[in-house]
């Protein structure tokens, strides 16, 4: 077993609300700064820039969990996880049909830029990615442990894509164990606020959308690096 600093929460230039720095080799380098030894790359219901930030990190000794930050149909932002690229691709299919045609209006939610792992421009995603799916949060998540990934309710405190503030507490019939609270947050008191925690295992992430933004929060201890493995070492911690 050895001890592992995780970034599970992190956007790149593809979503429209990041940072121009955020492209695979900065994102990759401040990483290795950091100390930071798995990052989760969680654009706003996409996976195209995936590929790129998992190419860059070759040879590094960082690993990239494929993933995506998924909106709800109850505007509900949630981290879905993977082990395999295939399997974020296979669950991507599924939110492009849920994912409203809107064109992306740049001067008022920012570029949706797709490169490659040197962070050259390969195109710009018109459809705008920052906006509400079709799919439940009921659904997304039956979609998402279907494929075998990792279901987490993103800043769940959060007034605006929070879920307890949506939905004024959390659903029984999710049966979550692990929600995400923002980095800046302290954990005793959004337990206070929210009782409905109460038995719900509360992880950290920077939702970087700038570098200094990948804080590297969850320290976890697990030998090799997959999802169902990350997910039992949460739930052993006190």
């Amino acid at each position: 077993m050895s001890i592992h600093r995780m970034e599970l929460h992190v956007h790149s230039v593809l979503s429209p609300c990041a940072s121009l720095e955020m492209i695979p080799p900065l994102i990759i380098e401040k990483a290795l700064e950091a100390k930071i030894d798995i990052i989760a790359l969680t654009d706003h219901n996409t996976a195209s820039n995936v590929l790129a930030v998992m190419e860059a990190a070759a040879g590094t000794g960082i690993k990239v969990l494929p993933g995506m930050e998924l909106e709800t149909a109850e505007e509900i932002h949630v981290l879905c996880l993977f082990d395999t690229l295939a399997q974020l691709q296979a669950f991507e299919k599924v939110v492009n049909i849920h994912l409203p045609d809107y064109k992306n209006n740049e001067d008022f939610f920012g570029c949706q830029l797709v490169v490659d792992k040197e962070g050259n421009f390969l195109r710009k995603e018109e459809r705008l990615l920052h906006t509400a799916t079709t799919l439940t949060i009921f659904d997304a998540q039956k979609e998402v442990q279907k494929l075998g990934g990792l279901f987490i309710p993103a800043h769940v405190e959060r007034e605006e894509n929070g879920m307890l503030p949506r939905l004024g507490g959390v659903p029984p019939e999710l049966h979550l164990c692990i929600v995400e609270i923002s980095s800046y947050e302290s954990t005793p008191e959004v337990r206070q606020l929210w009782p409905e925690l109460k038995d719900i295992h509360v992880i950290k992430n920077g939702d970087a959308h700038d570098l200094d933004g990948m804080v590297g929060s969850t320290t976890l201890d697990i030998d090799e690096v997959t999802i169902a493995n990350i997910e039992k070492a949460i739930l052993e911690q006190t």
